[in-house]
């Protein structure tokens, strides 16, 4: 059994959708689908889980989001007329989303959740009805009815571990089945949406649960890239890639596949393979459990901008027990996560996502830090990005971080940070955010040839 994840460009028109249907139909093996809401047409174009935002956005606003609500029904009616599918599911999903507005809004999680789980909820439902007009028995499937529960966190849902044990029966479900992706349900039945992109999740729980043979997640690329695109033109495709190398891509910025998806195909062991809708016969990056490299080859180079480093130092730091756990303590009491944490004798540094870390709560945790720790020094340093080059096989290497710095140094890039796991599956580095694109360039160069 394959399980196949279909994202938003997928699925953005009529003719993308019967574009899915035909990868579906092409091996009798993929007999359980998810699907995504409808993404851009263009880019111009909005995405449905954004209009349906807006028009939650504006009924909490205003108590009235008639505009919005249209924009939404009149995308899924349109799609709907030109897959040729009957009228009456193009009323039923204007009603739903109707529907969806008169809940209640005194939990303004809880609202949000309802209406953007509308978008991929009404996506499997016509992607069902269409597949029956091919003479295709295909049912959609609700989560709720599925058994897919998950905590109570409205918009970053967690899979509970009995999701895995009642989702189980889809395997021998007949003919195709089509599941909407992003969001599950809490024990007490609340809608609760993943995070954006969670559709990925929702396809990985599945594949776990099912023991799918694949998990096929088709997006609009051929494959998984050395890097971005977008930065250097043209990069080297990745054939394959173990889950601790995506892992590690995918949480430094490579946004292909959603950084938290991987965890339930790693332990069920399921292989992962990244495809596209357009291009359904490119072989695509598959994603194993272990793979066979090159000694010290670089795999991938992931970025991202928008982080802050907090630094501080006192003297004899060091020999302060509980010190960084005090420290640690006062982010957690802020509402704060951390993502890493370069210490030296006397210094460490944390760094923070810079959205969370507001000026409120800069001010809170330098005045925490300054009077409860007993910092000599405290500071804030805001407009950081994270470099990272990520690969298996950098193991135990002589000279790479090497390579690594000369690069930069030849480009003129300073490096505010460096950071390597005891993996050494990944080395990173922080620079200054407007040196991000001269530092991906660079380590590119160096490390592809190119």
């Amino acid at each position: 059994m394959i399980v196949c994840k279909f994202g938003g460009t997928s699925l953005a028109s009529a003719a993308q959708i019967r574009k899915v249907c035909d990868i579906v139909l092409s091996d009798p093996k993929r007999r359980l689908i998810v699907v995504s809401a409808p993404g851009k047409r263009d880019k111009s174009d909005t995405k449905v889980t954004d209009l349906l935002i807006a028009c939650a956005e504006a009924y909490l606003k205003t108590g009235s989001a008639a505009k919005e609500v249209e924009a939404v029904i009149t995308r899924y009616a349109d799609i709907a007329r030109e897959l040729g599918v009957s009228d009456d599911l193009a009323r039923a999903i204007a009603e739903d989303i109707r529907g969806r507005l008169a809940t209640s809004t005194t939990d303004r999680g809880h609202f949000l959740d309802t209406m953007k789980a509308a978008g991929e909820d009404n996506a499997a439902k016509l992607v069902a009805a269409y597949l029956q007009t091919r003479g295709v028995e295909a049912h959609y499937v609700s989560p709720k009815d599925a058994g897919l529960l998950v905590s109570h966190e409205f918009g970053n849902a967690q899979v509970l571990p009995e999701s895995y044990r009642n989702l189980a029966h889809l395997r021998d479900a007949p003919g195709v089945t089509v599941f909407p992706g992003f969001f599950g349900y809490s024990p007490a039945g609340a809608v609760v949406t993943f995070p954006r992109g969670g559709s990925d999740i929702t396809g990985s729980i599945l594949a776990a649960a099912v023991k799918a043979e694949v998990y096929e997640n088709f997006t609009d690329v051929d494959c998984v890239f050395v890097t971005n695109p977008q930065l250097v033109p043209n990069p080297r495709p990745i054939t394959e890639l173990s889950y601790r190398e995506m892992r590690e891509l995918s949480y430094a910025g490579f946004s292909i596949f959603h950084e938290e998806a991987l965890s339930p195909v790693f332990h069920a062991g399921v292989p992962v393979c990244i495809k596209n809708t357009n291009n359904p016969s490119a072989p695509g990056t598959r994603i194993v459990l272990d793979r066979v490299c090159p000694l010290g080859s670089v795999t991938g180079i992931a970025c991202g901008d928008g982080f802050c480093t907090v630094y501080l130092s006192k003297y004899l730091m060091n020999r302060e027990v509980g010190f960084g756990r005090r420290l640690l303590q006062i982010l957690e009491e802020e509402g704060l996560s951390y993502e890493h944490a370069p210490s030296g004798i006397d210094n460490i540094s944390v760094i923070l996502r810079e959205r969370e870390f507001t000026p409120a709560k800069e001010a809170a945790v330098v005045e925490r830090i300054r009077k409860e720790l007993q910092a000599d020094d405290v500071s804030v340093e805001r407009g950081l990005a994270l470099v990272m080059i990520v690969g298996e096989c950098m193991r135990n290497v002589v000279g790479l971080a090497a390579r690594a710095t000369k690069a930069f140094a030849t480009a003129g890039v300073s490096i505010e940070m460096i950071n390597q796991g005891s993996s050494e599956v990944s080395m990173m580095f922080g620079v200054k955010a407007a040196d991000m694109v001269n530092a991906v360039r660079a380590l590119y160069r160096e490390f592809f040839g190119a």
